[in-house]
């Protein structure tokens, strides 16, 4: 297929990342122990991202059971409506949420609890979140169950349960970001494709979502892009329908965990209004290839649609309400930019990943020119949404599924001849990236568990850019201190 050749085009001729393989090892070896640990990460990829899943699974484990949070919930905030649909329909075989509220919401007052004192036009308590993450978490939560037997009920049984369900999340980020490498090492040299994924990864808002807070939709929304868009890309060319109903259920899939991201049609969209424009289909064609995408789609998606029939009473509505989206004010420069999680203000090292797209255009016009118009479509949506700032949140986390083309902007720009000659400023320069966002996520998890004597919350330019840098001297000097 053509994007596969192209990738092994960069591989096999012009070598841009840094040489041959041999001339990577002979560098290694002539660098320090970190140098050559670098180099090893990057020589093998799927072990390193695998690496780093696990290291987030174990450490999630032991956090959120050994240290559970001062509410003494594991699933918190929005991924108690995501987890409600799971729970209610393992255990009670329905969607009547009343007493999974009343047990995921402990300690909650009844009387001020808007979940729990609501009710929809069908007479059912609300949920206003997709079903796709339960459907994905099924196979932990339900294997997990047999494995608990009777012990499921009681608190230590449940407890395993919910955090079974975050061990999920980050199983599915983790295939999200091979998904991720994969999709870019079609179009640029692996080692370039390699730092950009990791950095996207570790360096934006991603890493909290697939660590931290594995149980909101987020890390689904992670994978489930991912994978529409590496099978858009390694597919292109191939014959018949089938491609097409396969982007079809995996873009109803994509919906089904975050309705939002349903823009990732656009890809196979502006595929075919190239195939127009070069006169390569015919209107028919294309209408027909387009038709099915949408009806196949729109089949996967149905179990939302049933959702919402049983919840609210119609298989169609925004369940936020009406004045839940701003379409025809944006907050565009404040989603992007804003001291308020704005996406390249808190998560700057996504700054020249975006940068990177207009190189890859000149690699790839068709995956450019898509991957822009999807982000463009994402921009205006998320910017469009009453709280743009999505809430309490680790930056711009509604951007957290665009992940895929923010890395394949970055591979364009760690591909460049000028910037893959200096491969070890390269892979320095991207751990860099990581720690810096690494030291804010520390900083901003301290003040959610209490630290807020040691760590302010990040909202001036200093608390956000430069205090991140002073708090391992901070966290030294108060040890020291007893």
């Amino acid at each position: 297929m053509a994007t596969t050749g192209e990738g092994q085009a960069w591989r096999k001729g012009e070598e841009p990342a840094g040489g041959t393989e041999a001339g990577g090892r002979a560098r290694a070896r002539e660098g320090g122990r970190l140098a050559r640990a670098l180099h090893a990460a990057e020589s093998r990829p799927l072990a390193t991202l695998a690496l780093v899943g696990l290291a987030f699974a174990v450490t999630y484990l032991f956090g959120v059971l050994a240290f559970p949070s001062g509410s003494g919930r594991i699933i918190n905030g929005d991924a108690i409506q995501y987890f409600a649909y799971l729970q209610s329909a393992v255990v009670d075989g329905d969607l009547d949420f009343s007493n999974d509220y009343r047990q995921l919401y402990r300690n909650a007052d009844p009387e001020t609890n808007v979940w729990l004192r609501s009710r929809t036009p069908a007479g059912r308590v609300p949920n206003m979140m997709s079903v796709g993450p339960a459907i994905l978490w099924s196979p932990f939560y339900g294997g997990m169950r047999l494995v608990l037997g009777a012990d499921a009920a009681g608190e230590r049984g449940q407890a395993i349960l919910y955090a079974s369900v975050g061990v999920a999340g980050i199983f599915y980020a983790t295939i999200g970001v091979w998904l991720i490498f994969r999709a870019c090492a079609l179009l640029f040299p692996r080692g370039a494709a390699f730092w950009a994924t990791l950095v996207v990864w570790l360096g934006g808002p991603a890493i909290y979502y697939s660590f931290v807070s594995p149980t909101y939709s987020h890390a689904a929304s992670l994978f489930a892009v991912s994978l529409f868009v590496y099978v858009w890309l390694r597919t292109r060319g191939a014959a018949g329908y089938g491609r097409t109903l396969l982007l079809g259920a995996l873009a109803g899939l994509v919906a089904l965990v975050r309705w939002q991201d349903v823009i990732v049609l656009l890809l196979p969209v502006v595929e075919a209004l190239a195939a127009l424009y070069r006169r390569q289909a015919s209107v028919a064609s294309v209408t027909a290839r387009l038709v099915l995408l949408c009806l196949a789609a729109g089949l996967v998606f149905a179990p939302q649609l049933l959702a919402w029939q049983a919840i609210y009473g119609t298989p169609l509505l925004m369940p936020q309400g009406a004045g839940f989206m701003v379409w025809a004010s944006p907050a565009v420069l404040s989603v992007l930019f804003s001291l308020k999680r704005g996406l390249f203000s808190w998560t700057p090292a996504l700054l020249p990943a975006a940068a990177g797209l207009p190189l890859l255009i000149r690699r790839d016009r068709l995956a450019g020119w898509a991957a822009v118009v999807v982000l463009a479509a994402s921009v205006y949506v998320n910017a469009a949404v009453r709280d743009w700032w999505a809430g309490e949140a680790f930056g711009a986390r509604r951007f957290v599924g665009d992940s895929v083309f923010f890395a394949m902007g970055l591979s364009a720009v760690m591909a460049l001849p000028q910037v893959a000659r200096r491969q070890g400023i390269v892979r320095w320069a991207s751990v860099a990236a990581i720690a810096y966002n690494v030291l804010f996520l520390f900083q901003y998890q301290l003040f959610m568990r209490g630290m807020r004597d040691l760590v302010p919350y990040p909202e001036t330019a200093r608390q956000i850019f430069l205090d991140r840098l002073w708090l391992p001297f901070r966290l030294l000097l108060q040890w020291l201190s007893g």
